[in-house]
C-alpha cells in the first residue's frame, strides 16, 4: 500500500475509490490508465476493508474500569 493511501481518512479513501470506479465504469479510459486506476482502486479497497476490520475489532472490546480490555458480549434477554 502506498504512503499516500495510509495518510487518507477512511472517508477520503472511499471518495477516491468511488471516483475511480465511476471513471472505470464509463469505459472511455485508455488501457494503461485503466490498469493503473484499477490498481489504485484495489489499494483503496484493501485500505478501507482493513480500517473497517480494525474498527470492528475495537467495537467488540470494552475497557473495564481498571483499563483492562475484555471481550464484549451482548446477553440476550429471555
Amino acid at each position: 500500500m502506498s504512503e499516500k493511501t495510509n495518510e487518507l481518512s477512511f472517508e477520503k479513501a472511499m471518495e477516491k475509490l468511488e471516483l475511480v470506479v465511476d471513471k472505470l465504469e464509463q469505459g472511455d479510459v485508455p488501457l494503461e490508465e485503466a490498469i493503473s486506476m484499477f490498481q489504485e482502486g484495489m489499494e483503496l479497497s484493501k485500505y478501507c476493508h482493513d480500517r473497517l476490520q480494525h474498527v470492528e475489532k475495537q467495537m467488540t472490546q470494552v475497557l473495564t474500569e481498571d483499563g483492562e480490555i475484555k471481550p464484549f458480549h451482548v446477553e440476550e434477554q429471555s
